[in-house]
């Protein structure tokens, strides 16, 4: 039993789903049932202390802007 991503296509909502079958759950906000499931970040856990954060775009800090964003100007 997978859990999935999903974005609402009328609210633009993102929420997650425990799915049982291949149905698409309805938006949490709206009801719809026009949504998208899209892929998710996972962090794996490395055994000993806290887990690490996961990568982002740009492999090191995870800013969403891309390679070298998070550089000092």
């Amino acid at each position: 039993m997978p859990v999935y991503e999903y974005i609402c296509r009328k609210c633009s909502r993102s929420f997650d789903d425990l799915v049982f079958d291949n149905a698409a759950p309805p938006c949490p906000s709206c009801q719809a049932t026009d949504v998208e499931r899209v892929l998710s970040v996972f962090a794996v856990g490395r055994g000993d202390g806290p887990p690490a954060p996961a990568a982002g775009p740009c492999g090191s800090c995870g800013d969403p802007r891309g390679p070298g964003a998070c550089r000092p100007s």
